[in-house]
């Protein structure tokens, strides 16, 4: 199921495009503000962003580029503005679209699904966290405008860390999802594994991080 991220101080906004996406099969996670809007993104896997430029705290505007710099997903800006430098520092930031309130939520659908199909990403098929983007069903590393192609366990290894971000996975559990009953060899072949792509990721992505928890296992987690 598609998760929508809806950024707007306005809670009838917020509620008039949550419902209708509901009722169409959507997920839908609400932020009142640009900062929560960021925290959310830490700890919730979301397909498109749909953003406020005029908010306090924290603009619109920043939020689209915070979340290029740290994500791979579409964002769609919402403005009561229709000026052409809006518009111009919109796309500047990062924006993919932008749409004119009052917001019809059956266009905002449209777009949102035009961005889904330019960007492929459906949550069967793609994992992300800051800067990366995992491509399970390609076997493919997306961080940036790079595409990469890692050895198949280092491959599976990160996909596993990547989907359970937030939770430490032990040795145990890390070797029965990526080498199940083939593996026939010990602990330290996990943390070989883990020693190589923390050198990968540092070189390619150095604010996400495989945190080592003593005596339990690893954990994967993004720095600002």
């Amino acid at each position: 199921m598609t998760t929508l991220l809806i950024v707007d101080d306005d809670p009838k906004v917020r509620e008039v495009i949550s419902i209708y996406f509901s009722q169409i099969g959507y997920t839908t996670v609400m932020a009142q503000h640009g900062i929560e809007a960021l925290e959310t993104l830490k700890t919730v896997p979301i397909d498109v962003a749909i953003v406020d430029v005029m908010m306090p705290y924290l603009s619109g505007i920043d939020v689209v580029k915070e979340i290029r710099r740290l994500y791979n997903l579409p964002v769609i800006l919402l403005t009561a503005k229709g000026q052409i430098e809006d518009k111009e520092q919109g796309y500047h930031a990062g924006t993919d679209d932008y749409v004119v309130k009052p917001v019809d939520p059956k266009e905002l659908q449209f777009r949102v699904e035009a961005l889904l199909r330019l960007y492929d990403t459906t949550p069967t098929d793609t994992l992300r966290l800051g800067p990366l983007s995992i491509h399970p069903n390609r076997y493919e590393i997306q961080i940036g405008d790079q595409t990469l192609l890692f050895p198949l366990k280092e491959f599976e290894l990160l996909s596993y860390l990547v989907k359970n971000h937030g939770r430490v996975l032990t040795r145990e559990q890390i070797i029965d999802e990526v080498w199940n009953i083939d593996f026939a060899g010990d602990e330290r072949t996990v943390d070989v594994h883990i020693k190589r792509l923390r050198a990968r990721l540092l070189q390619l992505a150095p604010n996400l991080h495989i945190k080592t928890v003593r005596g339990v296992g690893y954990s994967i987690e993004v720095s600002k």
